[in-house]
């Protein structure tokens, strides 16, 4: 029985995980193709040691060392991590959930085997996709004839492996002792994207340098193993990170009364439950039919919600902090950076302060945290009901499919639009605090432009779990174009055959007219609406026309 846990977990999981290495593995292809057009010795010959060090890129492999350093030291990392969180969280906690958990204990196992058995399925399937960025960067290399001297591939490999684990044991740990999945994974991913903060921009200035040593992302990074190979120490510290927050999670499974199906009290329950809200929250909720879907739906996700805002509220207030801590002689040196080099953080200009904002805000750590949500809320809107065995439910309502797309989607917008609200608001304070000059109405059209391209990448999963009636394809396969149309947009323009396709990326609509310089691009938001509309109507008859799982 404990073999069927495990066979199961990673039958479930292994299609994701492949939709991830493998698009990671493409990407690492496309960007040796890239920067193997380009002349840029002369520009790494005049780069001092220590920035060669930070951006991982080792002296006599500049095209190798560029392209494994953009895709697997920061993409292929944030993927395989994100798999992993993703992973731990939903083993105990998803399975409570679904209702599920009770069908496992009801086999001759113990709580602990069937944690034991999900933990073993998560490093497993893990190191899978680890072992399939090992084989293309040791295979495209040989396909495009660029030189890997001095670039150590299995040991970034091993790290990225190493550092995945830690978070998803992270939110094992967290999920289990909670029962909220939503909590293990948000409370994983903003660590994840402080950590890849702290570890990234901290050793920058002399001061704050040794403060990198809290966060497990230096434990990954900090070392270049890409340059300097494998690192026992940081190794050492990876492993044992993993291990305590398994034990956690151990200790955790065997004290918590565990649930048969979430039965949680929501925030709209507490509100209707005050004298002061409950009039109000009653006309929210409408009758017990169509009008509750949505606040369902709402409620589900509250907790994903809250953590999401809250990192990108604090992360919005730090970084114009953290920039006036930067040395002017940094500043002044990076003016000098080639293309390549300025294509790793999605093309800013990070010698001014809104190039700095967009690089450390706007280019990755929003996108991604945005896209945590509306991927997984469009995914689970039909397909996870469907798995949940809830879908009935819903429908046994005198309601039509097209009304309970609507409700989902209007659920979605909500939560996006206040992700990007709270991007703006603490992006603007922190701004006001670290007294650094923006023009506020630019700081608003980057907000609504990341809101409407994080709203594409949710409709494109809702349109996937419409269509296949499997959340896990929905997620993984958009979280693979996502990844994809980030590469086309900072790599393709680098490159003149590649450069008339960066327009067809989202990424290119979103971050493309520069909004915290420019201001907002309206065309390129109504084409965002215009494919997000697209992708809701096109959902209506996939889920119409497809018989559904009971």
């Amino acid at each position: 029985m404990l073999s069927n846990v495990f066979t199961k977990t990673i039958r479930d999981r292994a299609v994701a995980m492949l939709i991830g290495s493998v698009s990671i593995g493409v990407m690492l292809w496309w960007g040796m193709a890239v920067y193997r057009d380009i002349d840029i010795g002369f520009y790494y010959e005049n780069l001092p040691p220590a920035i060669l060090d930070l951006m991982g890129i080792p002296s006599g492999g500049d095209v190798a060392g560029i392209a494994v350093g953009a895709m697997y030291n920061l993409m292929g990392a944030f993927t395989l991590a994100g798999l992993a969180i993703s992973m731990g969280a939903y083993a105990i906690a998803g399975e409570e959930r679904d209702g599920t958990f009770g069908l496992l204990l009801g086999n001759p196992l113990s709580r602990r085997r069937v944690l034991l058995s999900k933990a073993a399925s998560l490093i497993s399937v893990t190191a899978v996709g680890a072992l399939i960025l090992w084989g293309f960067a040791l295979v495209v290399p040989g396909w495009l004839g660029v030189d890997m001297t001095g670039i150590d591939v299995t040991a970034v490999v091993v790290a990225m492996f190493l550092n995945a684990l830690v978070y998803g044991f992270l939110a094992l740990a967290l999920a289990t002792w909670t029962g909220n999945r939503s909590l293990g994974s948000g409370a994983a991913v903003a660590v994840m994207l402080i950590g890849y903060l702290g570890a990234s921009i901290l050793p920058i200035t002399e001061n704050l340098a040794d403060w990198a040593r809290i966060f497990p992302w230096y434990y990954f990074s900090g070392s270049n193993p890409v340059v300097n190979g494998i690192d026992w120490g940081h190794t050492a510290a990876l492993g044992g990170m993993s291990l305590a927050f398994f034990a956690v999670a151990f200790i955790g499974v065997a004290r918590r009364d565990l649930r048969q199906k979430s039965v949680d009290r929501t925030i709209f329950d507490l509100l209707r439950e005050n004298p002061r809200t409950k009039g109000l929250m009653d006309r929210i909720a409408g009758s017990a039919r169509v009008s509750r879907i949505s606040i369902k739906t709402a409620s589900e996700f509250q907790g994903l919600l809250v953590i999401t805002a809250g990192i990108m509220f604090i992360l919005g207030i730090s970084m114009p902090l953290f920039y006036s801590l930067i040395p002017e002689e940094f500043t002044q040196l990076v003016e000098s950076f080639p293309d390549a080099l300025v294509a790793m953080v999605g093309g800013a200009d990070m010698s001014t302060f809104e190039g700095f904002l967009q690089a450390e805000i706007y280019s990755i750590t929003a996108p991604v945290t945005l896209l945590v949500v509306t991927i997984v809320m469009g995914a689970r809107a039909l397909a996870g009901e469907e798995e949940r065995q809830t879908m009935d439910l819903l429908l046994s309502n005198p309601i039509t499919k097209t009304h309970l797309i609507t409700e989902k989607v209007f659920s979605m917008i909500a939560f996006a639009a206040a992700i990007g609200l709270a991007t703006f608001l603490g992006t603007w304070l922190g701004a006001i605090i670290a007294g650094q000059p923006v023009s506020v109405g630019n700081l608003a059209a980057a907000s609504v432009l990341l809101t409407l391209m994080g709203l594409v990448f949710g409709g494109l999963a809702l349109a996937l779990g419409a269509a296949f009636g499997k959340s896990r394809l929905a997620s993984g396969g958009t979280a693979g174009v996502a990844l994809l149309s980030y590469f086309m947009f900072s790599f393709f323009p680098l490159s003149e055959a590649f450069a008339p396709w960066a327009a067809l990326s989202p990424f290119d609509l979103y971050l493309g007219s520069d909004p915290l310089t420019g201001g907002m691009a309206w065309l390129d938001g109504a084409i965002l609406m215009a494919v997000f509309a697209a992708l809701v109507a096109l959902s209506v008859p996939l889920f119409q026309r497809r018989d559904l799982r009971g």
